[in-house]
């Protein structure tokens, strides 16, 4: 597997590469060009000096996430060809930069959802959680609002700008697609797009919804294993498969990650994984806690245990962490914990690794 770390280009980010390399066995990062409009193009020439940008650091860039998907893809407006031709632009001067591995997600509107970003834990540290209650109970704009107040003066990743000026009336058009709908708007640009990441030797890696489940009234589809495999056998070719997003999927308590891990890591079909740890406080309320799997409630050992036994070597990233030592910054994507969390999970992995290497040895005498 190669270790990622989460960096939003274009002085989007606090956090500087020169820090990043310094965290023990990250090979590389993981960012986007933020500042580009959903369902444009991203130029060539900017996506080289952001390669060059990188490696002067001896960092790698394999892994973009997000090229986000205009809405008129999701839903199927008449307009939508354009944007997936758009997409497929976008794919060719990205493997001409070396990228192998596209993450993105098919959520309407808006993406992940918290109702708090910046809750203060008995540590002292601040971390973002969900109480289903508040989420139910407020407009999508006054969440927006809130958002503002507690990002630091960062944009979040799923609620950009250009997102949020049209949310209401984008959210109204949603009230006509059925969920069958949905899942044939998903096909289609699957189809369109899938030959063409053959042909550039991109992977695209579907982000499961967050959290699992409807919220505002909007179609929540890639949220559990059931719905996983529905969404795999819409195109079966190997560079259509998912991110394997613990924090995401693990936030509904009837999704067994391991068992998920095992079947579709075993298949080749995890391109990349989202690997972090949350406590629950309720059946749906919970908070995102220090990656440890005394910290939470998903027990980190056997997820990663998982990824190593299936022969994964994909790409993770250690996901959100919470703001630790005094750190301000973007809600979730601090350096401290989140370098903590990478010497936790390559921790992990070289003990698997060494248990694996002993049991066979015994095996063979």
């Amino acid at each position: 597997m190669k270790m990622v770390f989460r960096w939003f280009a274009g002085g989007y980010d606090k956090i500087t590469l020169e820090q990043i390399r310094q965290i023990p066995g990250v090979k590389g990062v993981v960012t986007s060009l933020l500042d580009i409009p959903v369902g444009e193009v991203w130029p060539l020439k900017r996506l080289q000096a952001l390669k060059k940008e990188i490696e002067d650091y001896d960092l790698e860039v394999e892994v973009i996430e997000s090229v986000n998907i205009h809405e008129d893809i999701k839903l199927g407006e008449k307009t939508r060809d354009k944007y997936i031709q758009a997409y497929i632009d976008t794919m060719k001067n990205l493997s001409q930069i070396g990228v192998k591995v596209i993450c993105y997600n098919f959520m309407p509107v808006l993406d992940w959802a918290r109702s708090d970003l910046a809750r203060p834990l008995n540590d002292g540290s601040k971390t973002m959680a969900y109480k289903h209650e508040h989420i139910l109970n407020i407009d999508p704009k006054n969440l927006a609002h809130q958002f503002d107040e507690q990002s630091d003066g960062f944009e979040l990743p799923g609620w950009e700008p250009d997102r949020l000026k049209e949310m209401s009336a984008t959210i109204e058009k949603y009230k006509d697609i059925t969920e069958y709908q949905y899942w044939k708007n998903i096909k289609y640009f699957l189809d369109s797009v899938i030959p063409y990441a053959e042909e550039y030797d991109i992977k695209l890696a579907i982000h499961p919804d967050d959290p699992p489940w409807p919220i505002f009234g909007l179609p929540r589809v890639i949220t559990s294993r059931d719905n996983i495999r529905k969404f795999l056998d819409l195109n079966k070719s190997p560079y259509n498969g998912i991110t394997l997003c613990t924090g995401s999927l693990g936030s509904n308590k009837n999704n067994d990650i391991p068992a998920i891990v095992r079947e579709f890591s075993g298949e080749g079909r995890v391109h990349f994984a989202h690997v972090r740890n949350l406590k629950f406080e309720s059946e749906k309320d919970f908070y995102e806690s220090a990656h440890m799997s005394q910290c939470g409630s998903l027990d980190l050992f056997e997820i990663v245990k998982a990824l190593y036994d299936t022969g994964f070597t994909g790409y993770i990233r250690p996901d959100h962490g919470r703001m630790i030592w005094g750190e301000t910054g973007r809600p979730g994507y601090g350096l401290y914990d989140r370098a903590l969390g990478i010497t936790y999970l390559h921790g992990l992995w070289e003990a698997i690794d060494k248990m694996s290497r002993k049991s066979n040895k015994k095996t063979i005498i």
